[in-house]
């Protein structure tokens, strides 16, 4: 899911400010719980570590989960967001390799790369 949050805020030139997760439980209870980003991004790897905090949160222990969302909220205009410089190597590939991996769902459709952990192995 945060993959595909951070695709479509990168895709629409847009940041989020925070992010809000709403789980769903048999018998019609609902958790909801929004927290705010150090700063706005469309960053998958910032995205994912929030919804992460999020998800803790929640204490999940044996509840029967029937339905997650998670949001982008207090969207920006990527432009207004400040880029921050880092000495981070990793993280900068990282943030690098997204836009290619924009370019090749935009060019061969949404399913045509994704995190390693989705793909089936090879027999």
């Amino acid at each position: 899911m945060v993959v595909q949050l951070g695709h479509r805020l990168r895709e629409r030139g847009q940041a989020a400010q925070s992010l809000t997760l709403t789980l769903r439980f048999a018998g019609d209870t609902r958790w909801e719980k929004t927290r705010r980003l150090g700063e706005a991004s469309a960053h998958d790897d910032d995205l994912r570590t929030l919804a992460y905090r999020l998800m803790d949160a929640a204490g999940l222990q044996r509840g029967r989960l029937t339905g997650l969302t998670l949001k982008g909220e207090d969207l920006l205009d990527a432009d207004q967001v400040a880029q921050q410089i880092s000495l981070d190597s990793a993280r900068e590939a990282r943030l690098l390799t997204e836009g290619a991996v924009d370019r090749i769902r935009a060019k061969y459709g949404p399913r045509a790369i994704g995190p390693a952990a989705v793909f089936r192995r090879a027999s």
